[in-house]
């Protein structure tokens, strides 16, 4: 199977994931009515035409989580692969002039009257066809029912944070200052702030590690609502919600009523954080986050809240957090927030990762395998090697200068290359 096949696969279970997030702890009448919620909304699904989802097909999903976690989730290689399912001309124009004379019909009713039609023996595609109406404007969009505004609050806590981004101040970063932006999530039923923290930029190797810094403070939210930001949109974020069990909620563009605890917290940290900041305070981003985690913990936390009918928020934590999903011992916080590449070992043992190569063991030519690792880390350190799902050791930066000292050998191991690089920085 081809890199990109597999990235489609996992693509897929991580959008099927996404759809049945929100029954993950849903039982009897409330699960149905979330199904049948889902299974009415107009979905983009990665590689299909298609924007609807059956109920069944939904429920589906489900059980395959519960019986196989994300890999469950995965489609299965078709059976049909390397064949052709385009439609023909013939096939198009039918179909087209159909639609066009019963713009009532489902695509799945005009589907079915090209197949019934006289003298017309063309395979026809169910997801062909919808692709085809998409192309030629032939997808009328349905008439939307009117929005819910209601406010609502979640009952406990770490039921759901929200989570946004706020320009900040400038602050030093060596000769010059640079724009900030304050990355942070809020509990819903608390107010309380998991944490925040200022960064140079949005991106998604600025927020991951603030989210794990929530998490291992206040435990595993059930879900997390965000807009839609590339640091949101991003397959790694995607991952970490998966393997912990999260259900990533994107808010609709524009649609900035779901969002207006996050926008009071921003509100709160400019009235009262930053007109109290002094020159010495923003000397460094490091500084800055320090002075800003003083104040959440020491100050904003322990504030009546107006929304709250006059708790705090540690007050409100204390009272409901009595549910919390706690990070234990057996969660590998920084082994879940590796990026994941798949990639072929060349017969000469070596892999490239963002252009650079890495060097592999000798038993692993010509397999692929999966490289963990962190985007954020200096290119000298090592990555995790997974190999049909077992860890294969680690790939290393490839050393031309050594590998010309290495004796060669069918049995030698990665480890003696390692001894070598070893010697040469004067250890034993």
């Amino acid at each position: 199977m081809s890199q990109s096949s597999e990235k489609h696969r996992l693509d897929v279970a991580m959008f099927r994931y996404r759809v049945i997030a929100p029954l993950l702890d849903l039982a009897g009448p409330a699960r149905m009515a979330e199904v049948r919620r889902l299974a009415g909304k107009a979905w983009v699904i990665p590689g299909s035409g298609r924007t609807r989802i059956a109920e069944g097909t939904v429920l589906h999903w489900l059980r395959a989580w519960k019986r196989g976690g994300l890999d469950a989730l995965k489609p299965r290689p078709r059976s049909d692969c390397g064949k052709s399912r385009r439609l023909s001309v013939e096939a198009a124009e039918l179909l087209i002039s159909i639609r066009r004379k019963h713009p009532g019909l489902s695509v799945r009713d005009v589907a079915a009257r090209a197949r019934e039609t006289d003298g017309f023996e063309d395979p026809v595609s169910l997801s062909a066809t919808y692709r085809l109406f998409h192309a030629e404007g032939l997808m009328t969009p349905e008439r939307q029912a009117p929005q819910d505004l209601r406010r609502f609050a979640h009952a406990h806590a770490g039921d759901l944070w929200q989570s946004d981004v706020m320009h900040g101040p400038k602050c030093g970063d060596g000769r010059r200052r640079r724009k900030t932006y304050m990355i942070f999530m809020i509990d819903d039923a608390t107010r309380i702030v998991p944490w925040s923290a200022f960064a140079f930029s949005e991106g998604v190797n600025d927020f991951l590690p603030v989210f794990r810094q929530a998490l291992a403070r206040r435990g595993i939210t059930r879900k997390l609502y965000v807009d839609n930001g590339s640091a949101y949109r991003s397959r790694r974020l995607d991952l970490v919600c998966a393997r912990l069990g999260i259900a990533l909620i994107h808010a609709r563009p524009y649609h900035a009523p779901g969002k207006g605890k996050a926008e009071r917290y921003v509100r709160t940290v400019r009235q009262r954080f930053l007109p109290g900041l002094e020159a010495a305070d923003t000397a460094s981003l490091d500084i800055l986050n320090r002075r800003l985690a003083a104040w959440v913990e020491g100050v904003y936390h322990h504030t009546p809240h107006r929304g709250l009918e006059g708790m705090t928020p540690a007050d409100a934590w204390a009272a409901k957090a009595l549910d919390i999903r706690l990070v234990d011992g057996s969660v590998d916080l920084d082994d879940l927030f590796l990026d994941e590449a798949v990639r072929k070992v060349s017969k000469d043992r070596v892999v490239s990762l963002r252009n650079r190569l890495y060097e592999v063991d000798a038993g692993l030519v010509g397999r692929k395998v999966t490289l963990r690792f962190d985007p954020a880390a200096p290119p000298t350190r090592p990555i995790l090697v997974v190999a049909d799902g077992e860890n294969a050791g680690q790939a290393w930066p490839l050393d031309l200068n050594t590998n010309a000292r290495v004796k060669r050998d069918r049995t030698i191991s990665f480890s003696s290359i390692r001894k070598i690089n070893k010697t040469d920085d004067g250890e034993d």
